[in-house]
């Protein structure tokens, strides 16, 4: 049994036990978070079911891990002969979560 849910922009295939990594949430490290944007479940007889755009009462639950950012990524601007340089760092939030259950 597998689920695709959407946060943050982004879109993930999900079963049970499975780790994720996701855009930063607003949530305590040990908490359960209740994720409801669910666009597709597949259940156990093998049954996809397609929601539009949402599957009507499905969630999955997941434990949050931990909080953290990202690896660097650096940012190099320049325009070659006009001496313009310009060097820039960003390192992106995440929420790290466990998946616990699937609701349909």
């Amino acid at each position: 049994m597998y689920a695709v849910l959407a946060t943050g922009g982004k879109q993930y295939r999900v079963s049970e036990g499975d780790v994720i990594f996701v855009e930063k949430l607003n949530a305590e490290v040990d908490s359960t978070v209740e994720l409801t944007e669910i666009l597709a479940i597949s259940k156990e007889n093998g049954e996809l079911v397609v929601g539009s755009p949402v599957v009507a009462g499905a969630k999955v639950l997941a434990k949050v891990a931990g909080q953290g950012k990202a690896k660097k990524v650096v940012v190099f601007k320049y325009k070659p002969k006009k001496d313009y340089r310009k060097k820039q760092g960003h390192r992106q939030p995440y929420t790290k979560l466990v998946i616990e259950k699937i609701e349909a």
